[in-house]
């Protein structure tokens, strides 16, 4: 493509991976944070862009307007120069407001999440989902079983999460907790002013809590707004001020109804479970709770799904009995339903959800995994396996 994107939550790492990408290497690279440069892209966007035959804008949120002068610049660019213009931004350009343009059938969007488990472990890889697409039902045991990935503990893992800083560095949960105050901050006096006016950053700080303090439960706007003193409508700014920002991950239900009336509310997560945990205020050493582990594999998940070419879906299913599964994995009109457990042993009334989903879709429906916080691998019926989640991940 004439543009790429590189998008996603400050701090996940775009930046530091254009800069140091190989094919990206000798290019003139421009940093919006930088006072001088993003005057200059200000006063004359057009001027700006036309400045080099390639480039490399870093954090171009902070200044939509250059977004016009590139499409310009593009369209009549003969012949057509692949990669002319790399973007990195810590915003859903294609969520913004105040930008007037999606760069359609000139740009390719990827989203960078903070990291995965494998990254961390340096294997370069996100979870192994694929397996549960390639490989035939009966060989999901055999093949989870010979995973070499290392035993992890999924409270460690989750307080950790997966900003590059934090989980490089190894810190104590004190320094954490420092690193996660300073994100937060940071967050609300630049990346939050690069969006939109607040006018009340302390009402946004609450709705930030409160929306940490929810995660893995389905979205009520109304309970939130009255729980932070707050109108709705403010809370469904601020709301959309942080899923524009990458920080909140609103997961949509699976769409496809037969039989059974679903529910058809969104589900509420974080961009990282370590943020989460801090920005819901359980202290210095306190552990994650089973909603922490969900909202890790959900990262994960994400960061797959957005490496796969024709993308896939992640989304959740619950019907108004009472059935659910955490998440439903859509990969060329095939679904696998992914049920998250933080207790060593899962019991059959863990899969209940499961066999509705797949009694409900059968046609479609591959099977089922169950990822515990143990360590046995075993069946749990015909087409359900249960996994510990580091297997996958």
């Amino acid at each position: 493509m004439r543009v790429v994107a590189v998008t996603g939550p400050r701090q996940a790492g775009k930046s530091t991976f254009v800069e140091h990408h190989p094919q990206l290497e000798g290019r003139p690279y421009f940093s919006l944070d930088e006072p001088a440069i993003l005057r200059r892209a200000r006063e004359n966007p057009e001027a700006f862009v036309r400045s080099e035959s390639r480039m490399t804008i870093d954090e171009v949120q902070r200044e939509p307007d250059l977004i016009l002068a590139i499409k310009a610049v593009v369209d009549r660019q003969r012949p057509v120069v692949r990669g002319q213009f790399v973007l990195t931004g810590s915003a859903n350009l294609l969520m913004m407001k105040r930008i007037g343009d999606s760069l359609a059938g000139r740009a390719y969007y990827l989203r960078m999440w903070p990291m995965t488990r494998r990254e961390q472990l340096g294997l370069g890889s996100t979870g192994a989902w694929q397996v549960f697409f390639d490989e035939d039902i009966p060989r999901w045991l055999d093949v989870m079983r010979a995973s070499d990935v290392p035993a992890a503990n999924w409270r460690i893992q989750s307080a950790c999460g997966g900003f590059p800083e934090v989980t490089a560095a190894g810190f104590a949960p004190e320094d954490r907790a420092l690193w996660f105050d300073g994100y937060v901050m940071t967050y609300l006096e630049r990346d939050l002013r690069d969006l939109a006016a607040v006018a009340d950053l302390a009402d946004f700080q609450r709705v930030m809590q409160a929306a940490a303090l929810r995660i893995g439960n389905l979205l009520n706007q109304s309970e939130l707004g009255r729980d932070v003193g707050l109108p709705a409508m403010t809370v469904h700014r601020y709301l959309n001020l942080l899923e524009t920002s990458y920080q909140i991950v609103r997961l949509q239900p699976y769409s496809v109804n037969r039989t059974k009336r679903l529910i058809k509310t969104p589900k509420l997560y974080w961009n990282d479970s370590g943020l989460a945990l801090h920005l819901g205020g359980a202290g210095v050493g306190s552990d994650p709770a089973g909603a922490h582990l969900e909202n890790l594999v959900l990262c994960d998940l994400l960061a797959w799904r957005d490496l796969q070419v024709p993308r896939c879906e992640v989304t959740y299913w619950r019907t108004a009995s009472g059935h659910e599964v955490d998440f439903v994995i859509e990969r060329a009109r095939q679904l696998v339903g992914v049920e998250v457990k933080a207790n060593r042993h899962p019991t059959l009334r863990d899969i209940q959800g499961l066999r509705a989903f797949l009694a409900e879709y059968s046609q479609s429906a591959r099977g089922g995994v169950v990822l515990h916080g143990g360590e046995e691998s075993y069946w749990m019926d015909e087409k359900i396996v249960a996994v510990p989640w580091w297997r996958v991940m």
